[in-house]
This record gives C-alpha cells, sequence and structure tokens, in this order.
C-alpha cells in the first residue's frame, strides 16, 4: 500500500465523506434512524461460549439487526462459519464486521480470517486491539501494517478497521495515537469508533467525529461514568449521544451501530436487552 501524503489522503476522506454529509443535510437526524443496531457479542461473551447458535438466536429476537463476532471466532472451520452464516440469513440478521487479534492479519493466517469474514457476509475485518505503543513511530509502524493488510483483503472485496481503547487518546510524544493512525491509514480503512474508551480518556467523541469524515462507518455504542465505569447500561453515563449519533450520521459515515456491555448489575442476556430498550428510547425522542 504507497503512502499517501496529507494533502491526497485529505482528499480521498472528503470525497469519500461527501456522500454521508449531503445525506445528513438532506435527511436530518430523524430520517437516519434506519440506521441498523447490532450488539457486539463480546457483550454476552459467557452465553455465546455455552450455546453460540442459541445465543445469536436470542440477540435476534430481541430486535438486534447485526452481530459482531470476536475473537473466538477465528476457531471455527469454514464449515462451522456457513452454520452460523446459515442461522443469520434465517434470522434476517448480518455480521457486517469481526473483531480480531493482530496476529490474524500476519502471513500464516491472513487468508483462513479472508475465508470466514467471506463465509458470514462481513465487509469490513477489524483489528480489535494493539498493545500501546512507547512512541509515535511505533503507531505509524502499526499504521502501515494495517495498510498492508487492507492491499491484501482488498482484491476479496473486504475492508480493513481499528478499533480503538483508551490508550489511543492518551498523548504520545505530544500527538494522540488515533490521530497518528487517521494521518496514516489510507481512507479505506474503517476507524471504529469505541464510545467509552474515548471518554474514560478524557476526549471529545463528538469532535473526534466531526474532525474524521466518511471514516467512523461504525461505533461501539458502549457508555461511562465516573463513578460507575463500563458498567452503566446504555444511556445512563455521560455520552453526548444524540450529538454523537447525529454526528456519525451526517459527517461520520455511518454504516451500522454495535452496542457493547462489558459488564453490569445484570444477567448479560438482560443486560443487552436492556441497552436496546434504551436506545430505541432515545432514537424515538427525536
Amino acid at each position: 500500500m504507497p503512502y499517501f501524503n496529507f494533502s491526497r489522503r485529505s482528499l480521498l476522506a472528503m470525497s469519500a465523506a461527501l456522500p454521508w454529509v449531503l445525506r445528513g443535510v438532506a435527511s436530518g437526524l430523524a430520517s437516519s434512524k434506519s440506521v441498523p443496531v447490532g450488539l457486539e457479542l463480546y457483550s454476552v461473551r459467557d452465553a455465546l461460549q455455552k450455546n453460540p447458535q442459541g445465543t445469536v438466536r436470542a440477540v435476534a429476537q430481541m430486535g438486534y439487526q447485526v452481530v459482531e463476532f470476536y475473537g473466538p471466532y477465528f476457531e471455527w472451520t469454514e464449515a462451522q462459519a456457513k452454520d452460523m452464516r446459515k442461522l443469520l440469513d434465517e434470522l434476517g440478521i448480518h455480521c457486517y464486521s469481526t473483531h480480531n487479534d493482530e496476529g490474524n492479519f500476519g502471513a500464516d493466517k491472513i487468508e483462513h480470517t479472508k475465508a470466514l469474514n467471506l463465509v458470514l457476509g462481513s465487509k469490513y475485518v477489524v483489528q480489535a486491539w494493539s498493545d500501546p505503543k512507547p512512541d509515535a513511530e511505533g503507531w505509524k509502524t502499526l499504521a502501515g501494517k494495517l495498510n498492508a493488510a487492507a492491499a491484501q483483503l482488498a482484491p476479496a472485496g473486504l475492508k480493513v478497521g481499528y478499533h480503538n481503547h483508551d490508550a489511543e487518546w492518551r498523548p504520545v510524544e505530544g500527538e494522540k495515537p488515533m490521530e497518528i493512525l487517521a494521518a496514516n491509514t489510507d481512507p479505506s480503512i474503517m476507524l471504529q469508533l469505541d464510545v467509552g474508551t474515548c471518554l474514560e480518556a478524557g476526549s471529545d467523541p463528538v469532535a473526534w467525529v466531526n474532525k474524521n469524515p466518511g471514516r467512523i462507518r461504525s461505533m461501539h455504542l458502549k457508555d461511562w461514568s465516573p463513578q460507575k465505569g463500563y458498567r452503566v447500561l446504555f444511556g445512563e453515563g455521560i455520552a453526548p449521544w444524540k450529538q454523537l449519533l447525529a454526528a456519525g450520521e451526517s459527517t461520520g459515515g455511518v454504516e451500522y451501530y454495535l452496542i457493547e456491555q462489558e459488564g453490569s448489575d445484570y444477567q448479560e442476556l438482560e443486560t443487552a436487552q436492556r441497552c436496546l430498550a434504551a436506545y430505541r428510547k432515545l432514537r424515538s425522542s427525536g
């Protein structure tokens, strides 16, 4: 993947963002409530481990339209992935992205990653985590690896994404790692925003979305509060949801949302149900 200097990268990003900007101006937030909402299945990890198909079925019956598989999916055979895809089709829901370890993009694993994601119907293969880097050069090296993976997966119609944690918002050598990644990756690479970790690090998620038009194609809707951390349900923390969803849909290029919960005062499936109800209430309030 060639290096994109700032001016060319910016031009491409703006071009990619233009349809989303125009859609936001023309239709406003109210009509954009059709953006599908899904569940990052890490939220129901214990149930998923015990009964993958039963858990996916339960999530669909709640009204979730999308699921995002994480780490353990990589251990599936293609036959297991086909069985899961059959279930998704039966339920009328989609897997638009998967979460992956950094190693899944390595030369020894990328073909299996590609095969599973194609079977599942994914559009984005997302790197879920990277160890914090001590300097800016380390984050630039990561950006280069993401660009290389994007080049390898593009012929199959798959795109790469990167999912932030709190470390990506804490300055290194005077610059936030997420800014380094955004500036040094191809615009085709999705910057999947984890709202809760952004808030925990003291960053402004709305400003971030507006600064990166067209690249925030999905968000993890995870709330956070200083008192309870990530155990708050959707809408119970400090996230400015209405402003953030409006920015995502008018500027960020959001294609789908993923509710994520790391834990709460309720059982996993009840937590997922309560979060979806809170999301729907927010959207219906205008």
